[in-house]
Parts: C-alpha cells; structure tokens; sequence
C-alpha cells in the first residue's frame, strides 16, 4: 500500500494536488552567491544564497542552519548531487518564487569557529544576526521561514526563538523539542551506539575526512570534495583556515556523558546544561504569530514524535499544524511493513509549500482550512485528520493476568511472573535507532518474531474486530527489583492470526526516574512526564514493590480481526543502550492481580 495522499479523504486539497496545480515561474540558478557574514565576535559563517532567476520585485526567504555542509565541492570533473541535505528544499522552492539561504553553522563546512556544544546557543544568536542580514538586502521583502530535517528543523525553531520580527513561518521537519529525553535519554537511559556513530560522522565532516564520510550512504559519491569555499576564497586558503580551527570542536560521546541527569549543568559552566541545546528552553521566546509545521514518524528514532507532539501541544496560541507519517528519520523510508515500495509516495515538500505559500507569501493554500492533524494508521494504510491530540478519548485497560494473558477484568487472585535482564540481548539493527545515527535503514524490525519470542510476555484473545491505536499506550506497572535500579523496556507487537509477530511500537524507562511531575508550560505532554532532574531521582530498594508508569513511543496502528495484542517486557537492548546497572542484571518480578494489578492503557476504537 501506498502513503500518498492522493485520493485522502483527509485533506480538502491534498498536498500533492496542491503542489502540482502551483505555478513553476522562475529558474533555478546554476550556482549559488556564496559569502562569509561575520558575526559579532568576528566568526565567519559561510552561506549561498538562491535567488529564482527570472523574478523580479522583493522575495521571501526560507533559510536552512545545517552541520551537514551547505553545499559540497565536486572532484574536477567529477558528478553529482553537491547539496544532498538542502538540495531538495533549494530545487523546490526557488523556482517556486523563494529566495533560499544555506548556512553551515559555526564549526562545520566552510564557517569558521568552533563548536563548543551540540546546538550550541552560540547558533542561536547567529541566526539572529543573519536574519538581520536578510531582511537588509534589496531583494527581501521583510519575512522568513526557516525549515530543514533533524539538526536544521530544531535550528528553526532557536530562530524563531530569537523573536525576531521578520521571522513568519517555521517548519521544523523530524526534530527534537527536548535534546535529553527525544534524542540521547530516552526514558533517561544513554543510547550509547547514538552517540558513538554520530560522533563518527561529525568527525568526518568537519575534519574534512572524507575517507571516513564514505562509509555513510549519503556521503559514498567519491566525487564529493569537501565543504564548497565561499566565492572570494579563490584558492581555498580561508576554507583550510576553517577546517583546522574545527579541529577543536566537542566530541559527542564525551560531550552527552556530561548530562545524566536533565538539566544538570556542566561543572565548570553552571548557567549551561541539557536545556541549553533544547528547543523548549526558549520556546518563550516565539511570537504568537510565528507558524509552525510540525512533521514527524512513527519511526522516528527514539522520541522525535514525541518532540513534534509536543511542539504542537506547547505552541498551541500559534498557528500550528502537526503532521504524523508512517515515515522513519527524514522520511527516507516508508516503514509500513504493508508498503508497496521503500521511498514515500506523500508530498511533504508539497505540504511543506502549501504552509510557507499561505503564511509568508499571503497565498490562499486553503490550509486553514484544514484539520490542525494529521496522521497515517498503519496496516489501514490510511491518513486520517484530527483536530486535537490525543485524537483518540477511550482508553482499554488490559490487565497481566496468569498464564501470559492480558484481559479485560483484572484478576482476583495476586500473583506474579519473573524475569531477569538479559544484558547479551538486544532489539537488533535494522530499527527505529540506526537512522537519527546516520545509519542507512530501509527494512525495520524483520527479526522481530525471533528476538520477541524470547521476552516475557502477555497477550489478548484473537480480537473480534479490527482495533485502531493511536496515540500513547502507558504500561502500567507493578514491579520489584533485585537491584537498586533497572532499564525496563515494554515491547508492543500484533500477533497475527497465522502467528506473524510485528514490532509496533516501544516504550523505555530508567527505575531512577520513575518518579512523574507535572509538564511545564514550555513541554506540554498528554503522556506521563518526568523531570530527569537529579533531584527528583530514586534509587529502588531491592524487593520493595513500586509502580511505575511507561510510555509507549506514539503511532497509529490497526490491529487486525482475529489478531492479538501482545506486551512483552525487557531488562536490556545491548544493541542500542548502556546497562542499568553496570554489570548487575536485574531480576524483575512483575505483579498482577490485587492491590498491584499491572496493566496496559491503550488508546483504542473499533477500526471504521
């Protein structure tokens, strides 16, 4: 099946209707106006500037802050695709009429300086400042868009932050509100092969190795030389000057392992921790008037749907629109195990222009006209529109019950199933964690029947109807623990009526950080939160029983008739996650029945 969004019952006027009946007036220039703008402290930062050839009058401009090069510089006589990260924003959207300006931010490609954080707020201001730039030139009309995939999309929203006036429109496309719980700690515990490959690849780019760039498949064309010199540095002289100053730049591994705990500072830096290099720590700072696209998929590394649906349910005085595809980081793949090919078939450049059409040229897309939601049902193989989140009000509560059932009515009679952590055991390779790493994935969780076979589990009846889930599952959970503290993941799968087992979504969380608060005004969740704050940690005691709630990754998923609904409960991924604790595999009893009735809270209707 397919994720286009031709012929949804959705959209008024689908994405990809809009886009194909929009008017391509001007030219895409061959080469772009490239530049240094100096900063206030005298950073250079290199930017290319679009501009559609043909047009005539001020423009709009839709600006992407990327690490990953603004452009690259092809081998003498060499081929290829010299802007694989904003190419597809650049083609599409200046002949459209938009003047498109790339910038490597400081430390990386051709921009001087160094980085001193992940998201350093250093970027912050500098967008600020090139902002200022924009609207000075004779060819803006006054008015921005920001926009760009993971790094570039929270860029976006630290430009917006800034609450400069001529900032319009934001798209921040699979990108975290929360650097902490969405990308590195999720549920508190270090994605330790994250940290680790993506190091690799940012050692890579800003040393300018490309012998080590090409092990990544976006990056493999031999022909790529490079960061791109700006146009005055004729013999590469200021971009070898730039290079060497980003040989001082942070190291991830070691960087992340400074924050264990959400916002905690760095010891020599107290006014600087997690919250620093997160989104919602200034979302104050974005005017009411400021729109945002939030886009995300249910396979989006650790909690970057999260981090969308947050976004929206934070901003929510903006004009906000939220947009949840069957995709994984990027939307490189279509995930759906059901799908009738890889590549995505939707129209997100086509969604993406039908907001900055409406909200910076003043255009009448008609996507105020539209439902604010709008999200694909996986094994439907549908896109269905909402107008508030959670779209689903009815929660079922399944309880554990003996002999690895879930059912309806909790049971009388106390009783309780052990297990204990496998710390050789893991979720595999081919998951929703390679991608946010760099990672080329195209088929997810195949393995899964195999891996979830030997977890602890519990599972329904064969459903008498077909049962659609969207939105956050909770695993509520009664537990002990031999140890002082646990990494628990909760596994979701449909097991089919011919005994397939499918991955559907997961949920993880340290024992440490069991305790839940309530979300602030700048991370507005429906789903349990947690501060991660040290002061709000706890140790278990080894053999005290303590509930603890998780939540699941959000999707939406159809369960089909005759199906069940599966639950399945681990103490490690190896592949992925550091062991809690170090070398002491926890045994966990799981409680059912009684006064500690563990359960399963999922968001579910009959499927129309």
């Amino acid at each position: 099946m397919s994720d286009s969004d031709l012929n949804s019952s959705a959209w008024r006027l689908s994405p990809t209707a809009y886009a194909a009946a929009r008017e391509v007036a001007f030219a895409l220039p061959e080469a772009p106006a490239s530049r240094y703008l100096a900063m206030r402290d005298g950073c250079r930062i290199a930017v290319d500037l679009w501009l559609p050839e043909g047009a005539s009058g001020r423009l709009p401009t839709i600006v992407i802050l990327t690490p990953y090069y603004r452009r690259f510089r092809l081998r003498e006589g060499g081929s290829g695709d010299a802007i694989p990260n904003a190419g597809k924003f650049i083609r599409f959207f200046v002949p459209r009429g938009y003047a498109v300006l790339a910038a490597d931010v400081r430390g990386t490609g051709a921009s001087f300086g160094t980085r001193d954080s992940f998201r350093s707020p250093k970027e912050r201001e500098d967008s600020r400042e090139i902002a200022d730039w924009i609207v000075a030139q004779p060819w803006s009309d006054g008015r921005i868009g920001a926009t760009g995939i993971s790094y570039p999309g929270a860029a976006s929203d630290f430009l917006a932050s800034t609450g400069h006036p001529a900032v319009k429109a934001i798209a921040p496309l699979f990108a975290v509100w929360d650097t902490y719980a969405d990308n590195y700690y999720p549920g508190g515990i270090l994605l330790k092969e994250l940290a680790r490959s993506y190091d690799a690849l940012m050692v890579a780019m800003d040393h300018d190795r490309r012998d080590l760039l090409r092990n990544y498949v976006y990056y493999a064309n031999p022909d790529l030389a490079g960061p791109h010199p700006v146009d005055e540095d004729v013999d590469g002289a200021l971009l070898a000057e730039a290079l060497h100053e980003h040989l001082g730049n942070f190291r991830q591994p070691d960087f992340m392992g400074e924050f264990r705990f959400r916002e905690d500072s760095l010891p020599y830096d107290p006014g600087f921790s997690s919250a620093s290099f997160s989104p919602y720590s200034v979302a104050e700072g974005i005017r009411k008037d400021v729109a945002v696209l939030a886009v995300s998929g249910w396979m989006d590394g650790a909690g970057y749907a999260n981090g969308a649906i947050s976004r929206f349910l934070t901003l929510s005085d903006n004009p906000v629109h939220l947009l949840l595809g069957p995709w994984d980081h990027g939307a490189r793949c279509n995930v759906s195990p059901w799908r009738e090919q890889q590549d995505p078939q939707f129209s997100l450049l086509g969604e993406a222009l039908r907001f900055f059409d409406h909200y910076l040229m003043g255009r009448d897309s008609g996507i105020g006209a539209e439902a604010p939601i709008h999200y694909f049902s996986m094994h439907a193989e549908t896109w269905q529109a909402a107008s508030s989140w959670p779209p689903l009000e009815a929660t079922r509560r399944l309880h554990l019950a003996a002999g690895g059932e879930l059912t309806d009515t909790a049971p009388g009679a106390p009783g309780r199933d052990e297990t204990r952590a496998d710390f050789a055991a893991g979720s595999g390779h081919g998951t929703r964690y390679e991608r946010i790493a760099g990672i080329n994935s195209t088929t997810y969780y195949a393995d899964w029947a195999a891996r979830e076979a030997k977890l602890a589990g519990w599972s329904t009846a064969p459903l008498p109807q077909a049962m659609e889930l969207t939105g956050h599952g909770i695993a509520d959970l009664w537990l002990t623990a031999s140890e002082p503290d646990a990494a628990i993941f909760v596994y979701l799968s449909e097991v089919e009526a011919d005994g397939t087992t499918r991955y559907v979504t997961e949920g993880l969380l340290r024992a440490l950080h069991r305790k839940e608060s309530p979300a602030p005004s700048v991370y507005r969740t429906t789903w349990p939160f947690r501060s991660f704050r040290r002061q709000d940690a706890a140790p278990l005691v080894p053999g005290e029983t303590v509930r603890i709630r998780i939540p699941l990754l959000p999707t939406s998923w159809v369960f089909r008739a005759g199906s069940r609904i599966r639950l399945s409960i681990a103490g490690a991924d190896a592949d992925h996650c550091v062991q809690v604790p170090h070398g002491r595999p926890p045994r966990l009893a799981l409680l059912r029945g009684g006064d500690h009735a563990s359960a399963l809270d999922l968001p579910l209707r009959p499927h129309r």
